[in-house]
């Protein structure tokens, strides 16, 4: 099939949008995260002395540099449509949420959409498979204290105790707040005919748009992180640092992300832009965590009926294009979210301009030195 001259000018101008989109995504990322760990590597003395005013900085760097990857989606033209209940009401209490996984770019999407949240992204925690460690991004959620996590059976146990370990180890101690998690231990693509297969044996729901959720990684949070009452005294992991103003875990949040045309964007779509600009629609539902249970078998019922749900949601989303309304609604509200161009812009010039400056300082002391 031949190319017209349009289609070919049209394909020329994404090339070249993608390769200097591309260039611009390296160039952030040389000055960005250097400057993060320059910034807190000065301040370690800090973290000694007060170590709750170290991580504040620290998290509102994270958030920053965060914000720079979820503006490289929003420039492309990839924005989110938020639905259901209002996050924002609980920004300042501590939740967890539990979001179905279709690509890469569910990550980004969370990071947009959070970023109006108040302080919810620099305190939070991600969960999130053990391959981002080796990305750009991986030296900084390792000082961030966020989990990463190996896939498989061989693993599952020890991972487990792992993050018993890491939330009591870091969770407080780093004043974090919200902590995200993906329950079904993997992309949708990769994992439906295991699913599928595993709840034909097991008389379950047959699903198509989400997978059934491990349970693992939702009891160990749940048993370490909500605050419980013996005796009169706190119980639960890092009780020590369950001060009397913290109320321990309070919310799930089941979060639905719901691409158009079940079509999700991959992290090379977010970065290079290529694919035409695209609304990401993303559900909320709020449960107190005094509500869920704690049983293994009693937990585990519980997350499927919330994938269940999901599966009924995202049904009426492909089929309508939007999300039925909550209950004891008549009609589903949705809410644009944006990004601040002018803020976006000041915390880009921030990063070139730490960028620049660390060069200096680096290159003075290696000619004194040298």
């Amino acid at each position: 099939m031949a190319v017209t001259l349009e289609e070919a000018r049209w394909l020329g101008w994404i090339l070249v949008k993608a390769l200097m989109r591309f260039a611009f995504m390296v160039a952030n990322n040389l000055v960005a995260v250097p400057s993060y760990i320059c910034y807190v590597i000065i301040l370690q003395p800090l973290r000694v002395l007060d170590s709750k005013r170290f991580w504040h900085i620290e998290g509102i760097m994270y958030k920053w540099l965060l914000a720079m990857v979820a503006s490289w989606g929003w420039y492309a033209g990839y924005t989110v449509m938020e639905w259901g209940e209002d996050i924002k009401a609980i920004s300042k209490d501590e939740a967890m949420m539990l979001v179905n996984h279709q690509a890469t770019g569910d990550v980004c999407t969370l990071m947009m959409c959070l970023q109006d949240k108040g302080m919810v992204v620099a305190q939070m925690m991600w969960l999130m498979d053990h391959i981002f460690k080796y990305t750009n991004f991986g030296i900084v959620s390792l000082i961030h204290g966020d989990f990463f996590i190996r896939q498989g059976k061989s693993y599952r146990d020890q991972q487990l105790l792992l993050l018993k370990k890491h939330l009591e180890n870091n969770y407080r101690s780093r004043n974090r707040k919200w902590i995200v998690l993906f329950p079904e231990g993997g992309f949708l693509r990769k994992r439906r005919e295991t699913s599928q297969t595993f709840a034909k044996k097991n008389n379950l729901p047959f699903l198509t748009h989400v997978t059934l959720p491990r349970f693992g990684a939702t009891k160990i949070i749940l048993s370490t992180l909500v605050a419980r009452q013996e005796n009169g005294n706190p119980a639960g992991g890092d009780a020590k640092e369950l001060d009397s103003k913290s109320k321990g875990l309070q919310w799930i949040i089941d979060t639905t992300i719901a691409y158009p045309k079940a079509e999700p964007i991959d992290i090379q779509t977010w970065i290079l832009g290529y694919r035409k600009p695209t609304v990401t629609h993303v559900h909320y539902r709020i449960f107190p965590v005094k509500d869920v249970p704690l049983e293994t078998d009693d937990l585990t019922n519980w997350l499927y009926q919330r994938f269940i749900e999901k599966e009924d949601l995202l049904s009426h989303f492909y089929e309508t294009g939007a999300f039925p309304p909550l209950k004891g609604h008549k009609e589903a509200v949705s809410r644009e979210m944006t990004l601040s161009n002018m803020w976006i812009f000041l915390i880009q010039s921030f990063a070139f301009l730490s960028g620049y400056m660390w060069y200096n300082i680096i290159r003075y002391f290696y000619h004194c030195l040298f």
